[in-house]
């Protein structure tokens, strides 16, 4: 095996497409490098780069034959083996309201979606985002597109009074797509992005809950209602459950494939029991915990129309969401004394960071504060 190995990447150097030649120094490879037509040192990408055309390919493999290791992965890409169950989202579209500027997601761009199997939220986001970008340069070749031209459009987008959320995901699809579609490191690494704002998570009292969960009759939405707020599910989380995934032994829920495709399980309410083993009874569900009446999985729309009606009924006044019981699970835990720590468990979050903004919002935060009126 060859100890020596050189990497092949995808570089635009001024207007050129240019191979990048990535590889830890040596005297051997430098003085083969060197021997390379038209071969040049960038010091923004820190690697030696010649022109890209078929004549330089097949000259870089001859000169390393049997000295160094070619790495072209990132260079050639791969496409995966497609499949009879290949989800739509991964499919080129042709959407009636572009027809003036029908600039459609590279095939490429979603080969690698599916590849990397990003989460199919995820991939629409990202789908959505790069196509609105390229229609912003109708006629424009992509790879002419420079830092320029994204800050324009990113300036567009702030002034258009997008979120801060849309304009960071219009970010990380652009960078998705030259910087691991077409394997350019750091293409847009001087990029600026948008100040996050640090928005409190809105939150239900423990009566406000108990009033909601009252105003729902039917069984299968009690079910729903129950397992969002007392399992601290997120929507897309409910409605991907099977049958098999409710624990009544242990009294947990495993949530398969969560956000970021991580598994883990949280808990399940005593209180619930009863009401879940009635409706497996009566629905007999049998792909989805939760099944559309033609089948298939509940929808997340509907999901979003039993809260917010239950909400009503019970006299709420604030525009209630399925997250918000999610936000509101989280909170109470706190404030009855669970450590921070299991309360990152059970909602799945990779930072503690993230679990730590429910304190701000915890009853418990602020007891033993003295009333400066009294």
């Amino acid at each position: 095996m060859l100890e020596k190995s050189i990497t092949l990447k995808h570089l635009l150097i001024g207007q050129e497409r240019c191979i990048g030649l990535q590889f830890r120094a040596d005297r051997v490879l430098i003085a083969l490098v060197d021997r390379l037509p038209n071969v040049a040192w960038s010091d923004e990408y820190s690697m030696y780069f010649l022109p890209n055309n078929r004549n330089n390919v097949s000259l870089i493999f001859k000169t390393f034959k049997g000295i160094a290791w070619v790495n072209g992965n990132y260079f050639f890409g791969s496409r995966p083996v497609p499949t009879k169950n290949t989800s739509q989202i991964f499919k080129q579209v042709e959407h009636p309201v572009y027809k003036k500027y029908p600039r459609i997601c590279p095939q490429e761009y979603l080969d690698k979606l599916e590849l990397k199997q990003y989460a199919k939220n995820t991939a629409r986001v990202y789908i959505n985002c790069f196509e609105a970008f390229m229609r912003f340069f109708p006629g424009v070749p992509l790879e002419q597109i420079d830092e320029n031209d994204i800050r324009d459009y990113l300036l567009y987008l702030s002034r258009s009074n997008k979120s801060t959320s849309y304009i960071n995901q219009a970010v990380n699809s652009i960078k998705f797509y030259y910087e691991v579609v077409l394997g350019m490191p750091n293409r847009f690494y001087s990029i600026e992005r948008p100040r996050k704002r640090k928005k409190l998570p809105e939150i239900l009292s423990v009566r406000d809950v108990q009033d909601l969960f009252a105003q729902v009759g039917n069984l299968k939405h009690r079910c729903i209602v129950g397992l969002l707020y007392s399992s601290g599910l997120r929507r897309a989380e409910l409605l991907a459950l099977k049958p098999t995934d409710l624990d009544f032994n242990r009294m947990m829920v495993r949530i398969g494939q969560g956000k970021g495709n991580k598994d883990r399980y949280s808990i399940l309410s005593k209180t619930l029991i009863p009401v879940l083993t009635e409706y497996l009874h009566r629905y007999n569900p049998d792909q989805y915990l939760f099944e559309s009446p033609k089948g298939g999985a509940y929808s997340a729309s509907s999901v979003l129309k039993i809260v917010s009606r239950a909400a009503k009924r019970a006299g709420i006044r604030k525009r209630v969401t399925p997250h918000m019981l999610r936000h509101s699970f989280a909170t109470h835990l706190l404030e009855k004394g669970v450590d921070l720590r299991r309360i990152q468990v059970l909602l799945g979050h990779n930072s503690s960071k993230t679990t730590e903004i429910y304190t701000h919002v915890a009853e418990n935060s602020f007891k033993g504060i003295d009333d400066l009126l009294s």
